[in-house]
Parts: structure tokens; sequence; C-alpha cells
């Protein structure tokens, strides 16, 4: 599988076409002028969705959810895979709109943009070796057997860098509040997140959490906050009606 046809000139679809086109031979479907001439000058072969030829290609649907049923029109004739990246959208929705072979769900993040997303996958297991071989350009990828298991791994990876973001701008914030200038607390959070990955993926966050508090010292003053505010069990939270609204 070498051709992929990539429908739609967002964010993620871009991002995936940069992450994709040194290995893949694209075709990319849109309606934004500005944006498909800008992929030709780039050698990457674009067309309208009227030119549209859907017949045994494997198709990565990247357009908004309520898109589908017009996307849908220009799918004249089976397509061999469907992977789409469409939030919440069930492979049962997306036989009923799309015919194809085979389906396949995926959900990358917003750090696709520089090849360290997060993407969850999961659909026909004779797609899987395919579809990890795809999306292992953008980052790093998980295969789940279900799509509920999908589903919640959006609320975690999908939802997470709002998650993280909060995280980050409220330490830099309480920083400053306690005299720092913003640009050096902004420093201080990226060389924090940036260190944190070699240790998350060495240590379980317990660990890391004991490592660094001592009796008595200000990493458990300031835990001790967070206990006392519901930290942990608003994460939690979040994740559990993030998961919940991908069901509606």
């Amino acid at each position: 599988m070498n051709r992929i046809t990539i429908i739609g000139t967002g964010k993620m679809a871009f991002a995936l076409i940069d992450g994709l086109k040194d290995d893949f031979e694209l075709e990319v479907i849109g309606r934004d002028s500005e944006k498909l001439e800008n992929l030709k000058k780039m050698d990457i072969c674009v067309k309208t969705y009227e030119e549209f030829d859907s017949s045994d290609k494997t198709v990565i649907l990247c357009v908004k959810p309520h898109a589908i049923e017009d996307v849908s029109d220009y799918f004249k004739s089976e397509a061999n895979t469907l992977i789409s990246v469409l939030a919440g959208t069930k492979i049962e929705k997306l036989k009923k709109e799309i015919k194809a072979k085979k389906y396949v769900r995926a959900m990358p993040n917003l750090s696709a943009v520089f090849k360290k997303s997060m993407t969850t996958l999961t659909g026909d297991d004779s797609t899987k070796l395919d579809a990890i071989k795809i999306f292992d350009k953008i980052g790093d990828v998980l295969w789940v057997s279900s799509e509920k298991e999908l589903d919640i791994a959006t609320a975690i990876a999908g939802s997470g860098p709002a998650f993280l973001a909060v995280i980050a701008e409220a330490l830099a914030d309480g920083g400053v509040k306690e005299g720092l200038k913003r640009e050096d607390a902004k420093k201080l959070v990226e060389g924090l997140f940036e260190g944190f990955v070699p240790l998350l993926k060495n240590r379980v966050p317990s660990m890391i959490k004991d490592e660094v508090m001592s009796p008595g010292g200000t990493t458990a003053a300031g835990y001790a906050v967070l206990e006392e505010e519901g930290a942990r069990n608003a994460f939690i939270k979040a994740v559990q009606k993030a998961f919940e609204k991908t069901q509606k």
C-alpha cells in the first residue's frame, strides 16, 4: 500500500501530508483552491471532489464529523480501505455512509504537526499493520481492540493536549504570581515538560512523585495542596466527561 488518498485540507490533513509525503504517493482531495495550489507546488497530486475516484483506494477521511454525509456523495465506487479520523464517528456510521472493503478509526492528536502525535487505532484486524505503518510516520501508535477503547483513548490523548495546557499555564502563572518574569516562567515550564517524557517512559508516575517528594519538603507542601483542591479527581472526571461526549 504505497498510494494514499487524503480527503480534507485542514490542520490534521496537512500534518498527515507532511508526515507521509516522503514515503507514500499521495492524492489530496479538497475544496480550498489556495491550499490545493500550494500542495501542487510541493509536487503532490490534488483533485477536487468532483474529480475524485474512490475505486479500490486507501482513503484517509480527514474532515469535520458533520461533513461526512456531504463527502459520502463523492464516493461513487467501493474504496479498499477507509481510515477515518472523525472523532466520535463509529464504524457503523462509516459503513452506512461510505462503501469500503475495510474500515479503520484513527485518533491522532495536535502534536501530529511536529510528528509527535500519540495516535490510537482500531478496526479491521487485516488492516492493522498497514494502518500502523501510516500513522507511525507522525508519532507513536497504539492499536486497541474495540471502539470503546479508542473513545477512551480519545479522551486521554486526543483531549490531553488541552488538559496539559491547563497544567502548563497554571504552573507558569504560579511562578509569575511569586515574582518570576513571564518569559522565565514559560521557559521553565517548557523544560519541565521536555524533561518529563524520559522520566515517564522509564518510571511509573507514583515512582516519579516519590523520588521528588522528600519528607517535609517543598514538593510535599505543594502536593498536599493539589490533593486538598481535588486536582487528581478533577482530571479523572475530565477524562470521564470527554469519553462520555464521544458516546453521544
